[in-house]
């Protein structure tokens, strides 16, 4: 068994360019890190940019994704909801109704470790009604700490303040906490001082010249105008690869390290990713 293992943590993938850049890179940053276990977002992965279908969750599984989390946008395919109730490896929220599909919270089997991840979505200035996201934390962390000492929290939220509030919240109880939703990396990777890893947000994967992930003349006249209109992905490279590689020491549960990472991809194309 390790001692230490190495989770690489990918932000919110953004349609099939975003699908393109992650397949031509993974098996590279794997390597270069050595990586024990790979966790996506991937609730943007549709090539309209929102939701995802059993297809593409094959897909991150087929390129060595252990778990997919995912947030607000989960029920925009209503084609992945029979695969959410029957399924593990695909999160939504844990902070959602218990009555919504699937689960929040799962386990899964990494060089021999047993490492536990839990799904959350933020509350403010998000749309969406969801229970407190600290005190659903501390209701599952009860579960997994009879599994594991390993755990990671995804933390789908909009607020900065509230992303940093629950990590510091967790610190020394969780492994990891990485934030995703804005779609812009932040630069303040660190290990807290009880031992826990945090990013705010890990960033996207998809087009690097877009509006998060989106083609300009689709959003700017929302901005422009305050009038609704239609958000189209951007597909035109260059791509965006972003996310962290997280060091945990498998006995004591506690980050060594949280390195981002960002790759640039001048000569990508959409060829290499799948239809939904």
């Amino acid at each position: 068994m390790k001692k230490n293992i190495k989770i690489l943590f990918i932000g919110d993938v953004v349609g099939q360019l975003g699908q393109a850049v992650f397949q031509k890179h993974i098996d590279r940053i794997k390597k270069q890190y050595d990586i024990d276990g790979i966790i996506v977002n991937g609730e943007n992965s549709h090539s309209l940019g929102r939701g995802i279908t059993p297809r593409i969750v094959n897909f991150f599984k087929h390129n060595g994704v252990n778990v997919i989390t995912s947030g607000n946008h989960i029920w925009a395919r209503k084609e992945i909801i029979p695969y959410l109730t029957q399924h593990t490896d695909l999160l939504r929220p844990a902070n959602f109704p218990s009555s919504c599909p699937g689960v929040g919270v799962t386990t899964f089997n990494c060089a021999g470790i047993v490492v536990g991840i839990i799904n959350l979505q933020g509350r403010i200035f998000m749309k969406e009604y969801v229970d407190c996201p600290f005190r659903t934390a501390d209701t599952h962390l009860t579960y997994l700490k009879s599994k594991t000492d390993i755990i990671l929290v995804d933390f789908h939220a909009e607020a900065s303040s509230e992303k940093i509030g629950i990590a510091l919240y967790l610190d020394g109880r969780v492994s990891a906490v990485v934030g995703t939703h804005t779609h812009v990396q932040t630069a303040d990777e660190r290990v807290l001082p009880k031992g826990t890893a945090f990013i705010t947000d890990l960033g996207m994967s998809g087009a690097l010249n877009s509006m998060i992930g989106m083609k300009k003349d689709s959003v700017l006249p929302n901005f422009l105008t305050q009038m609704p209109s239609k958000f189209e992905v951007d597909i035109v490279p260059p791509a965006l690869l972003s996310g962290a590689v997280i060091e945990i020491d498998s006995d004591s549960g506690k980050s060594l390290n949280i390195q981002r990472i960002r790759i640039i991809d001048e000569n990508i194309h959409v060829d290499s990713a799948i239809s939904d």
